[in-house]
């Protein structure tokens, strides 16, 4: 799959494509039927599938100091598109100038000139332009006005309620991860670069990979258990506390996986680590004794829930 940014012209054979649009942080359930229309009247048509994204989320650019609520990286979205079909990955630049572009000049601009889009398909609560004063019937408009296709996607309810990127939200500041698989179709994931600590872990026979949670939302705080997909593509248990250490001073935000019967130096490498499920708040503990009897039985818990989830 390529990787496109809006700043420059779509190379020519992936021009006339199907461009799946939208904001897609999570690329949850309702996401996936958006990107799968879209991927379907490709094949259909003979045309290259693009699926759009906007970098940075436009609440990040018009709220810079709300707090962090990313479901996913630009990164594990390239990666999420291409398992979806995409040919390339378009990446607009969300800036002042895109903030302030009439919805028509998005349409014929961006999307017709610049991306060459031939059809685009988009969810029913899609909105563009400055003052987001474009929705999917303005799209349609336009989109006859300049030879454009337009599709639309209803939400994809579950149950009675329709799959959102609030709604996973809400689900892991709960600790439910359970809800929040389902409406991901896969565990909620922090991806890092794992960091040199205290290494006070190692001291007690619980060495950790320590991970900056940087823009990414934050979770119940408390103890996971957890899957760690490795540099080598291995696949490994563990347990993690997300929080701040509260029987360490200083406390200090970090994700700390734990990863069962692993030894080796993950130092400097990326690592993706899927929170699974949420076991208990984060505690602290008087002495040494008490946190390393507590950390056993969160492993105990841990390696139960992951054979239970298998």
């Amino acid at each position: 799959m390529e990787r496109l940014t809006s700043d420059r012209p779509v190379p020519e054979h992936l021009r006339g494509g199907v461009v799946a649009l939208g904001n897609f942080d999570g690329f949850h359930r309702g996401h996936q039927a958006v990107a799968a229309r879209a991927r379907a009247l490709a094949r259909e048509q003979g045309r290259p599938l693009l699926i759009a994204t906007f970098d940075p989320h436009p609440v990040r650019y018009f709220r810079p100091d709300v707090p962090p609520f990313a479901i996913t990286t630009l990164e594990q979205r390239a990666q999420l598109f291409a398992a979806a079909g995409a040919d390339a990955m378009l990446v607009f630049r969300f800036d002042a100038a895109l903030a302030a572009i009439s919805p028509e000049t998005f349409v014929a601009g961006r999307l017709v000139a610049e991306a060459g889009a031939a059809v685009v398909v988009t969810g029913r609560d899609f909105t563009f332009g400055k003052d987001r004063a474009g929705d999917v019937a303005a799209l349609a408009t336009f989109g006859a006005r300049h030879g454009l296709a337009t599709h639309v996607v209803d939400p994809v309810a579950d149950g009675t309620a329709a799959i959102s990127s609030s709604r996973i939200r809400a689900a892991l500041r709960d600790g439910d991860c359970e809800t929040a698989t389902a409406l991901l179709t896969r565990p909620f994931a922090i991806e890092g670069i794992v960091q040199h600590g205290d290494k006070l872990g190692r001291t007690i026979g619980y060495p950790t990979a320590n991970i900056v949670l940087g823009d990414y939302l934050r979770p119940a705080y408390g103890i996971y258990a957890v899957q760690g997909l490795l540099p080598d593509g291995r696949i490994v248990d563990g347990a993690a506390n997300l929080g701040i250490r509260p029987s360490f001073d200083p406390p200090k935000e970090l994700l700390e996986p734990y990863f069962f019967d692993y030894s080796g130096d993950l130092y400097g490498h990326r690592i993706e680590v899927q929170l699974v499920s949420f076991i208990r708040p984060e505690a602290k503990f008087d002495g040494l004794d008490a946190l390393v009897a507590q950390m056993d039985a969160d492993c105990a818990e841990a390696r139960r829930r992951l054979a239970a989830s298998a």
